[in-house]
Formats: structure tokens, sequence, C-alpha cells
């Protein structure tokens, strides 16, 4: 090979290694920049906003209402129930929620605290749907497993409630009462369970078909043939 072959062999090598190491310190800009708008980006997303603290006046509502809630559907479920299971514990449920509400409302009284539901709650409006619900929906086994499956999710709900307004309350006489109902409400989870058990068991016998979906039960747009 010549010389000046040679010397543009060399120089084509070194114009291709520098070609290779410009694009490779591109792609790392790039990746580089690409990093950085993404985490602008993230912090140009504002953060949830912390839902204030309740106070006396809202745990208060809050406790009547769901205990209101419940206490209604009771009622509901003590003359639509089939089984007699199902019945007495819709009877149950009148009985302690309006028991539980009663103490709810002296104490406010004694304590002149005007309950206040938190801004934007909408808790009332659901129970008022799920109440048109149960009158809408025909009477029979997927009524009470639609009502029993609802029983369980509630009182789960309404516990880890009591719970974080067990820890909320600034009044020692709510904190108390709060406290005693506790137990009263893991009950009646714990019966609700029970029977939510017994229905499933029971589901299968009924002629190899089962109206286990709480979904079908609660679907209102449907009507009873004639």
């Amino acid at each position: 090979m010549s010389i000046r072959h040679a010397r543009a062999a060399a120089l084509l090598g070194a114009c291709a290694l520098w070609g290779a190491c410009a694009k490779s310190e591109n792609a790392t800009d790039s990746a580089a920049a690409a990093d950085s708008a993404a985490k602008a980006a993230a912090a140009a997303v504002p953060p949830a906003p912390t839902p204030p603290a309740l106070n006396d006046a809202n745990i208060a509502a809050i406790l009547d209402a769901a205990n209101a809630a419940d206490s209604a559907a009771g009622k509901i479920a003590s003359t639509k129930g089939t089984r007699a299971d199902v019945k007495e514990f819709g009877r149950t449920m009148m009985r302690d929620h309006h028991a539980l509400r009663k103490q709810g409302e002296d104490l406010v009284k004694k304590l002149n605290v005007t309950p206040v539901m938190p801004a934007g709650d909408t808790s009332q409006a659901a129970a008022q749907h799920w109440q048109d619900s149960l009158n809408a929906m025909p009477k029979g086994a997927a009524w009470d497993k639609a009502y029993i499956d609802h029983e369980v999710a509630y009182h789960q709900a309404v516990i880890a409630t009591a719970q974080t307004a067990q820890g909320a309350a600034q009044n020692a006489e709510l904190k108390d009462l709060i406290t005693k109902a506790i137990p009263n409400l893991q009950g009646h989870l714990t019966k609700a369970q029970d029977i939510q058990t017994k229905l499933g068991a029971a589901a299968p016998a009924a002629g190899g078909r089962s109206d286990t979906g709480a979904a079908k039960a609660m679907d209102t747009t449907k009507t009873k043939k004639p």
C-alpha cells in the first residue's frame, strides 16, 4: 500500500471513529434530556390534596348517617328477606343501629354539637340509592344474597371509618362512644359473614343454577315477567 493510500485509510478510520463517538454522545444527550423532561413533567403534577381532618361535628354526622342507613336497610330486610336468618339479621340491624344512633343523638345534644357532613360527602345519596335498589329488586334468594353481601362490605367500611373517627375525635365522651360501638359493629360483621357463607353453600343446590352475583340482584332495570 502506498503512503498516500495509507494516510487516506487512516483518515477515513479516524472520521468513522469520530462519527460513532458523536452518535453515542448524541444518544446519551437525548436520553438525558428525555429523563430531565420526564422529571420536570412529574414535578409539574401537583400532589393529591390531603383530605381535611375530621372534626367532632363531622364524626357525629358520619356515624349518624351510617346508623340511619343500616337501620333503614334492615327494616326492608326484616320483611322482604326470604330466609329466616336474613330476616332476623335485618331486625337486629334495625334494633342495634337505632340504639347506636340514639346514643349519638343524646351525646351531641349534651355537648351542644351540630353534626355537619364533610364537604363533598355522598354517603347519604349512596344509602338512599341502595334502599331504592332493595325495594325495587324482586324478593327471593338473589335478594337475600345481595343484601347480605352488601352488609358484609358495609360493615367492613363502617368499622374502618369508626376506627379512623376514634383516633380523630377530640371529645373524650365521643371517643368513648365510638370505642364501645366498634365491638358491636364487629359482631354484626361476623354474623353477616356467617350468613354469607351459608348462602354461598346453599346456592348450587337451586337446580344447578345460582343467582349469586350481587350485580345481577342489584340490576333494577329488569322486571319480573308476568
